[in-house]
């Protein structure tokens, strides 16, 4: 069925509430959050996404329900491994570690908003055309294989943050300076109104993210068709990313096969995709635009416990080497 206006109106009033209390909670006066502070308010968020999916499985059904956990899953272990790229930009910049949650918690809202926009636009191109499934799900699996190779071949620590062209051109043509001034975005030097190195790095960061959705909301319309259900779980995936970022620290070197085991996810996601375009197949030149009646049907609680079997495995077979190795 389809989502009422209203309930989009609440939905998206309600996150931006949570967004402008996290500005305010957490940024307001900058600090590093303690171990404490991270893991209660990551718990927080994690416990109100389980609560709105209760929601979700009450009011919609048990199979809406399932899709929104298997996606909410998917979402935040995919968001996990953008940490790392958000802790290289940060020590690209040299930010300092108490200025660091105004600069992450912007960049989310402008990664919000634009993917709102690439939700959007998917959800228009799949509803127009069925054969984008192909697309989606040809592109996860070339990305899977990307990632894997990328894992397999050298670790986080190793890789280099290189701005892309918008961050180069701001660099380039606006009025900075090149020292912190606290947690503020601009300064006034000598009477002129100047751009700080937190303002780059929360560009970096919003655009950064961005490139991440190329292969996060593909994945996400690969367990649900619900636009809906696709907005709310990168919503709340990215919600509580600024508490897991201080959180996990450390450990984020130590999760040295996630990289390995989102391609399985992506892969998998990937072929569910391309199955569910074959049954629903238009392309004149592939069984003469007629359904193909062997592609499997992979349901919503087959793909959840493959998600949570092989994150569960990698984050295991993780802890056990970098165990062994210290």
């Amino acid at each position: 069925m389809d989502v009422p206006v209203w309930v989009w109106e609440v939905t998206i009033a309600g996150f931006a509430a949570l967004f402008v209390f996290d500005f305010f909670a957490h940024t307001r006066k900058a600090h590093a959050p303690s171990m404490k502070e991270a893991a209660l308010w990551s718990v927080f968020y994690v416990a109100l996404a389980l609560v709105f999916c209760a929601g979700v499985w009450t009011v919609w059904g048990h199979g809406h329900g399932g899709e929104f956990l298997a996606g909410f899953i998917t979402e935040k272990s995919l968001s996990v491994d953008n940490l790392f790229v958000f802790a290289i930009i940060m020590a690209k910049f040299g930010v300092p570690r108490e200025f660091q949650q105004k600069a992450l918690l912007i960049g989310i809202v402008i990664a919000l908003i634009l993917r709102g926009i690439f939700i959007a636009v998917g959800a228009a191109a799949i509803n127009q055309f069925s054969w984008v499934f192909y697309i989606f799900g040809l592109f996860l699996l070339y990305t899977a294989v990307k990632l894997a190779l990328e894992s397999l071949s050298h670790g986080k620590e190793d890789d280099e943050y290189e701005p892309n062209a918008v961050v180069k051109f701001a660099q380039k043509h606006l009025s900075a300076t090149e020292t912190f001034h606290g947690n503020k975005l601009f300064a006034k030097i000598d009477g002129k109104r100047v751009v700080t190195p937190l303002f780059l790095v929360v560009l970096a960061l919003g655009l950064t993210d961005v490139l991440f959705a190329l292969d996060s909301i593909p994945a996400i319309y690969g367990l649900t068709n619900e636009p809906y259900i696709v907005f709310t779980t990168n919503a709340f995936a990215l919600l509580g990313l600024l508490q897991l970022y201080f959180l996990l620290g450390g450990l984020l070197n130590r999760l040295v096969y996630l990289g390995v085991g989102l391609s399985v996810i992506l892969a998998f996601i990937g072929l569910k995709l391309i199955f569910h375009a074959m049954t629903e197949n238009t392309l004149p030149f592939l069984n003469g635009g007629e359904s193909i009646a062997w592609a499997p049907h992979i349901s919503t609680w087959t793909s959840l416990a493959v998600i949570v079997c092989v994150l569960a495995t990698t984050t295991m077979a993780s802890l056990v080497k970098t165990h062994n190795q210290e």
